[in-house]
């Protein structure tokens, strides 16, 4: 097991976490559609349904956090407002909860952020401060503005409310379709991971549940494998999938719960991004397809299983979106 010490006053969420956080949530949110898509079974090889979280209002999996978390922040939390560090989707994340509850919100993004999630976190009332080669830079930035101005800090992994609002995300997923017996999710910091597998797990203990992460970016792989925190390059081009440090309080439940971690080259996504766009008509980020890209790696393992991959994202910019196609 990890040594997760560092953090003990973090308690895991519970099923009934992630139960409260769906009826939390559920004023705010509807649940994303569940499809079948006969193309992407066929080069699978197996029953397949893609969860679209990018069809949430920001267009990503984080909302579901976000709104489950700042909804329930103090008044004295309220009035210091919130600040978080983001390569997009957490950040839009905040940003539209904020909006929502009537909260400041601050974002730390790279400089070199995709440009449509720092235009929507402008949109939706955000001051977003470019700085940075990676969501690293951005995350000790926001880190030394929390403390030096007393902002509510809004980890995008080490938060209890946020893993149980992403997990309502699996909760659907298994409410539509009980005979699900396998759970593909990307991995960046791990909350969606972590979030599915409570909720996976509770529901069924013999449901599968896999992760998938860019071999350019192995932190988390490397620490859920060896059971101890380690830091890794980050060079991955999956900005959903980009970080250097691993998550103690996702760590700490994957590692107990996740049944098998895969690695896919920057590549393998890139592909399986052009395939999900083609065959679902639906904007797809390099995160999102992350999953796909891992059913098609372990496609011999899977025959005769029910998947669920977790589209996690669509919020790809326009300049991605044609080098992709162009590639």
């Amino acid at each position: 097991m990890p040594n997760l010490s560092a953090m003990p006053d973090l308690e895991e969420p519970t099923f009934a976490d992630v139960l409260d956080a769906a009826r939390q949530i559920r004023p705010y949110l509807t649940p994303t559609p569940l499809r079948r898509y006969p193309a992407l079974e066929r080069l699978v090889g197996t029953e397949l349904h893609v969860k679209h979280e990018n069809h949430n209002p920001t267009g990503a999996f984080k909302v579901r956090g976000g709104i489950n978390l700042v909804s329930r922040l103090s008044d004295d939390e309220r009035r210091r407002g919130v600040i978080a560090a983001s390569t997009g989707n957490h950040g839009q994340s905040v940003a539209f909860a904020a909006r929502l509850f009537g909260v400041s919100a601050i974002i730390c993004a790279p400089a070199a952020a995709n440009p449509v999630k720092v235009e929507a976190m402008q949109d939706m009332g955000a001051e977003v401060i470019l700085d940075g080669d990676r969501y690293d830079d951005s995350r000790r930035n926001a880190d030394r503005l929390a403390r030096e101005h007393g902002y509510r800090y809004i980890h995008s992994g080490d938060e209890p409310l946020l893993i149980a609002g992403v997990g309502t995300h699996t909760l659907e997923v298994l409410q539509e379709h009980p005979r699900i017996d396998t759970v593909i999710v990307p991995i960046g910091g791990g909350s969606g991971a972590a979030g599915a597998c409570i909720a996976a797990k509770a529901v069924n203990p013999e449901i599968k549940v896999i992760g998938v992460q860019s071999d350019q970016a192995q932190s988390a792989y490397l620490s859920w494998k060896s059971g101890s925190l380690q830091d890794s390059p980050n060079r991955t081009r999956a900005e959903g999938l980009s970080t250097a440090a691993p998550f103690e309080l996702p760590q700490r439940i994957m590692r107990r719960l996740l049944d098998d971690f895969v690695l896919v080259s920057d590549d393998e996504i890139d592909a399986a991004t052009a395939l999900m766009i083609e065959k679902t008509r639906t904007l797809v980020e390099a995160a999102g397809a992350a999953a796909l890209a891992g059913a098609l790696k372990l496609r011999n393992q899977l025959r005769g299983r029910r998947l669920a991959l977790i589209c996690s994202g669509g919020n790809i910019s326009p300049a991605q979106l044609k080098a992709l196609l162009a590639g």
